[in-house]
């Protein structure tokens, strides 16, 4: 195996960087807890929903600014070590750690759910309940924990795939479902939503949980080609393409399913599964369903998330922040092998709670807070390396980060007390393993590799060209499905 010091291979593009990030936000909250807000709140669920984007979009800018400038992999780990000191950088690592474990841990047992659903479209049921939904879950997670070991190529192409697959199968039930959809659900609400303060932050929350994971490219910022020019434009499209499913998807939710029996989706294990049977629409529509759920949104959920976090744990092993162990990576594949594999294993004991509740607000508490500490990381990087080469610059940054951050404190005020004291052991272990770490090796880094790293080469014109081309393409389609995304809600209020 390869030493510790080793640089990852430079091989995704912006397509790749746009669908590894989408993959990893657009599923397991999506098509769970997302869905479950749908119940809570019916057709004001857009609100939310918009909102959500909203504060995902100017932190979404700065991730870009720190992405395009120090493009290694670790993402946050990296730009809160160098903005505000080594400790904070692991606090931020150890927790998008957990976030994106718990996802994945949600995803699989989402996974499970819409698998069975599949299965039982087609006549055929898998017994056992809870624990085949586990058992299964545990399964698809050692199947994409190999492929991640295998290498990023595997891992690009599979993500494309899955992505496309799930756009396309998505289309077919849309058009599917448009003769099922009734404009008057539209504008009646449920009479228990609540408009609250604590109950709207507590919705936006967990509709947030849906675009959490918007900076996911940076995380894989030494497997990306022209990083300085790549990551930026995933970051900008990336907000509003998981606004644009998200409210779509949520739009038909509401449509095919009466105001008066929106309740039972609150509680609903797989929602859009459990709408549709509300609504009698089965057969072949449940059967596209599951299958673009369970082999689209699903499966690049999974591959994206099991790949992602293993690339923090093996830069802050590089850096000394944590056993050096984690920092090997495979002589032939170039992964950070030992690193996927222990991660894995925590994603299968998460999967063993069984619970989808307390797996979503372990992954918010983490979100928060490591967003909290990435944003607080690129003023401190403006102020301690003003002289740092920023091709991408995000605008006011001294007005936006202080505003994003104080939002993201204030929904960490409303989730789960197991989950955020879960989150709160989990740091204390972190700085623990940390702080022995920094003991044995010493206060040491990567500073080697930085000039290899950061170095902003451009492509050719020829290969620029066809890369703003591809950029323009991206920009326009999701411009569009953004604003059909809006329209479709106002509709309802015009013709009903």
């Amino acid at each position: 195996m390869q030493n510790e010091n080793s640089t990852l291979k430079r091989t995704f593009g912006m397509r790749e960087a746009v669908t590894i990030t989408v993959g990893t936000v657009v599923g397991v909250g999506l098509f769970t807890t997302g869905a479950n807000v749908v119940g809570m709140m019916g057709s004001a669920v857009i609100i939310a929903t918009f909102v959500a984007m909203l504060i995902s979009i100017y932190p979404a800018l700065l991730y870009a600014e720190m992405g395009a400038a120090l493009p290694y992999a670790g993402g946050t780990y990296k730009y809160a070590s160098l903005g505000i000191g080594k400790p904070f950088g692991m606090l931020a690592g150890w927790n998008f750690i957990i976030s994106l474990v718990a996802v994945t841990s949600g995803e699989a047992l989402a996974f499970s759910f819409y698998f069975k659903t599949f299965l039982g479209a087609l006549g055929l049921d898998i017994p056992g309940g809870a624990t085949s939904d586990i058992i299964i879950a545990c399964i698809i997670v050692v199947i994409f924990m190999a492929c991640s070991v295998r290498g990023v190529e595997i891992t690009g192409r599979l993500q494309n795939g899955f992505m496309f697959f799930f756009w396309g199968v998505a289309i077919i039930w849309f058009l599917l479902m448009i003769p099922n959809v009734g404009l008057s659900n539209f504008v009646q609400l449920p009479e228990y939503v609540d408009f609250s303060a604590g109950g709207f932050i507590g919705m936006v929350a967990l509709i947030w949980w849906c675009f959490a994971g918007f900076e996911t490219c940076c995380a894989m910022g030494e497997e990306i080609r022209y990083p300085h020019i790549n990551i930026p434009r995933a970051l900008f499209l990336a907000p509003f393409i998981v606004f644009a499913v998200n409210a779509i998807f949520q739009w038909f939710m509401v449509g095919i399913v009466p105001t008066s029996e929106l309740g039972a989706i609150a509680e609903a294990s797989a929602p859009y599964a459990e709408a549709m049977t509300i609504a009698g629409i089965l057969g072949f529509p449940l059967i596209m369903l599951a299958a673009g759920i369970a082999f689209g949104g699903d499966f690049s959920t999974l591959n994206s998330s099991i790949s992602v976090p293993p690339r923090y744990l093996f830069a802050m092993a590089r850096d000394g922040a944590m056993p050096k162990v984690f920092a090997k990576v495979h002589a032939k594949y170039q992964t950070p092998y030992i690193a996927i594999l222990v991660l894995g294993v925590l994603t299968v004991l998460l999967i063993a709670t069984g619970s989808m509740i307390y797996i979503a607000s372990l992954s918010l508490f983490a979100d928060l807070f490591y967003y909290v500490i990435g944003i607080a990381a690129c003023g401190f990087l403006r102020k301690k390396k003003p002289d740092l080469v920023r091709p991408y610059k995000a605008p006011l940054a001294w007005i936006g980060a202080p505003i994003s951050a104080i939002i993201y404190i204030i929904m960490m005020t409303q989730l789960d007390r197991e989950a955020f004291w879960t989150g709160v052991i989990w740091c204390v272990a972190g700085l623990i393993i940390f702080f022995i770490c920094q003991a044995r090796y010493g206060k040491q880094g990567d500073e080697a590799l930085a000039e290899q790293i950061m170095a902003h080469e451009d492509p050719p014109a020829e290969e620029k060209a066809k890369m703003d081309r591809e950029f323009k393409i991206w920009r326009a389609v999701v411009a569009v499905a953004v604003v059909i995304a809006i329209l479709l809600y106002i509709i309802p209020f015009v013709f009903a």
